[in-house]
């Protein structure tokens, strides 16, 4: 975790940029997946996981799977990038095409494990993704405990949930503030209104790509997360932007929101001692692109 002068002075406060785009697989979702197959007994193991994703999730549950030898099947959208299927792929695990949607491919993830006896693992409803995650808080927090705030982007909130967990015990004053895509703001959205809601899910950003929002996370978020914010696509490009020039740092979409959050919100902000969450870096080829024309 890092902090750079030259992003301090562009928002004009104290930030902290926790570097997860650095983890094996380029992303925080790595700690959830080695935490649920280290809790696994060796028969479920053997019997192997399904789970459905677009990217980041489904890589961690591949590096996990192959590092304790458990078969791994991961369901994306037909339309998924190749990109991210290939280098799930690559990490040993079968990856199924089907569907317009992540509901489509959560449906085909569930009548597999079904047919199969495998686990079927819920990106947002795990609790295991969700405690392993909370390691990367207990990091931040050990390190800079009189933090202000600390921003994380939400797309299923077990990031998030598990932030609000740790800080609840190591740092009860620091606020946990979650980030969202304007373009997909179902976690927002069930957050404000105390209920799980569906809504459409238009943005470009993957990591943050969620049309509902998910019980475990929600239930924990709504007492603990003291403010969700919205950004705009263009705006988390903007921050990409500053973290490639600033920060040295190639971060994907979601990896750049908190930091948008940052840019955009001054009067939250400024003056203030925050950390960022920079979740991962794999970014798309169709990100860089935009990025290197904006």
């Amino acid at each position: 975790m890092w902090s750079y002068p030259a992003v301090n002075d562009a928002v004009g406060a104290t930030v902290f940029v926790k570097h997860e785009n650095t983890q094996p697989v380029g992303a925080f979702k790595v700690r959830g997946g080695l935490t649920l197959l280290d809790t696994m007994s060796p028969a479920e193991r053997a019997r192997g996981t399904v789970s459905w994703s677009t990217g980041n999730h489904a890589q961690s549950l591949a590096y996990a799977s192959a590092l304790y030898g458990a078969p791994c099947t991961v369901v994306m959208p037909a339309a998924a990038n190749p990109d991210k299927a290939a280098a799930v792929r690559g990490r040993g695990a079968e990856v199924v095409l089907v569907g317009d949607d992540l509901e489509a491919a959560q449906a085909h993830a569930e009548r597999l494990a079904e047919a199969t006896a495998a686990r079927l693992v819920s990106p947002g409803d795990t609790v295991e993704l969700l405690a392993g995650l909370g390691t990367l808080y207990l990091e931040v927090l050990s390190a800079e405990p009189d933090l202000d705030a600390v921003i994380v982007p939400i797309g299923s909130g077990t990031g998030a949930s598990a932030a609000t967990i740790v800080a609840a015990e190591l740092a009860p004053g620091c606020r946990v503030i979650g980030v969202q895509s304007e373009s997909s703001p179902a976690a927002h959205d069930s957050w404000r209104k105390g209920e799980l809601v569906k809504r459409p899910n238009r943005t470009a950003v993957d990591g943050l790509a969620t049309g509902r929002g998910f019980e475990i996370p929600q239930r924990i978020l709504r007492d603990r997360l003291a403010d969700f914010l919205l950004v705009s696509d263009d705006q988390i490009a903007d921050a990409q932007r500053l973290m490639a020039t600033s920060a040295h740092t190639l971060a994907e979409g979601a990896g750049a929101a908190a930091l948008a959050a940052v840019m955009t919100r001054p009067d939250l902000f400024a003056g203030r001692r925050v950390a960022v969450i920079c979740t991962g870096g794999n970014a798309s080829q169709a990100e860089l692109a935009t990025l290197a024309t904006r």
